[in-house]
């Protein structure tokens, strides 16, 4: 392997300023998507829904309906955003997307699975299930990345779609063979926020966090094994526990993402691509910036979702793909000569 040139870096002042946009956009997607909607909800109507003080309808569409929709997509998006930095670093690979190369199809086939032969659609076996369907598509990703020496990054994605593929037709057809399996995944399968109860995100937000502070334990561990295996080893990085640990990490953001709202393909490509020209990058501030950015694109696609159709709604999923195809072809584009 060759050590690359170490990134340039950002000052401080411009990641702050960053930071703070990052921050006051947040804000005002988050208020969108607690108002907007088949039934717009005006300031005055919030602040009634919130405090439980206004008409029972109203209060009952801002507490158990918007605000647990927005909550996950908060938690699904920054879980998504922080597994597609971490593919990407840990494949060195630039296309590389949770959805992209297979991971989310991996949860979802495992949790489709696993309701087609217990009929369980608790959230516990959802979970473990999505985790374990995860956790073999991201090693088997590893393995073809570290076998190619990712040396053909459009191969390594061709590998993901395929992987991705199969898993989705074979999930299609127990879903069809299955009319209770149907009647459960049909919505989830699309990618979606709605239906997600307060005590399901409380339950994999813990998983969330758990995998987020994995990544940012061996960030730096990444950075250095990006200049080059034996120079990292050289400079103290235990190069194969810092993998084995994003490995972990991916698989416990991606499957959390996934058991929470569906196989979502791009956000995790979009994420790092919109970060990397504000913060830089370096992963861990790559990390902290996707709690803002992921969160940004997956309410902003929940929310275009609801109003595109309205009074009705287009999965969320549907949304995220729309947005993400366009940008996957300008890097296919703008790399072209380099894949192969």
């Amino acid at each position: 392997m060759t050590a690359s040139a170490p990134p340039a870096p950002r000052s401080r002042s411009r990641v702050l300023a960053s930071a703070g946009a990052g921050c006051g956009i947040l804000l005002l997607v988050v208020a969108a998507s607690v108002a907007l909607g088949s039934r717009t909800v005006g300031v005055h109507q919030l602040v009634q829904g919130l405090a439980h003080t206004g008409p029972a309808d109203i209060i009952t569409l801002v507490r158990e309906v918007r605000v647990p929709r927005t909550a996950a997509g908060l938690v699904a998006g920054a879980a998504l955003g922080a597994a597609g930095i971490l593919i990407q670093t840990l494949t060195r690979n630039p296309l590389g997307d949770p959805g992209l190369l297979g991971v989310s199809s991996g949860s979802g086939f495992a949790v489709t699975l696993t309701v087609a032969l217990t009929g369980s659609t608790g959230v516990t076996a959802t979970v473990w299930s999505a985790f374990a369907g995860a956790a073999a598509v991201t090693v088997l990703i590893v393995v073809v990345a570290a076998a190619t020496d990712n040396r053909h990054p459009g191969q390594l994605v061709l590998v993901g779609v395929a992987i991705g593929a199969v898993l989705s037709g074979i999930q299609a057809a127990l879903t069809l063979l299955n009319p209770r399996t149907l009647d459960t995944m049909r919505a989830w399968s699309a990618g979606t926020l709605t239906g997600i109860t307060p005590g399901t995100t409380a339950f994999l937000t813990f998983f969330v966090a758990v995998g987020l502070i994995a990544a940012l334990t061996v960030a730096r561990g990444l950075d250095m094994a990006a200049m080059g295996e034996d120079l990292a080893q050289g400079l103290g990085t235990r190069t194969h526990l810092t993998r084995a640990v994003a490995i972990a990490a991916i698989t416990l953001l991606a499957g959390s993402a996934t058991a929470l709202a569906g196989p979502l393909s791009f956000l995790g490509l979009m994420v790092p691509h919109l970060l990397r020209p504000l913060v830089g990058p370096g992963t861990r501030r790559l990390l902290l910036g996707s709690l803002i950015a992921g969160p940004v694109l997956l309410l902003t696609a929940d929310v275009a979702a609801r109003l595109v159709t309205r009074p009705g709604e287009l999965p969320v999923g549907v949304v995220t793909a729309f947005l993400g195809a366009p940008l996957l072809l300008l890097l296919l584009h703008s790399r072209k000569g380099r894949i192969r």
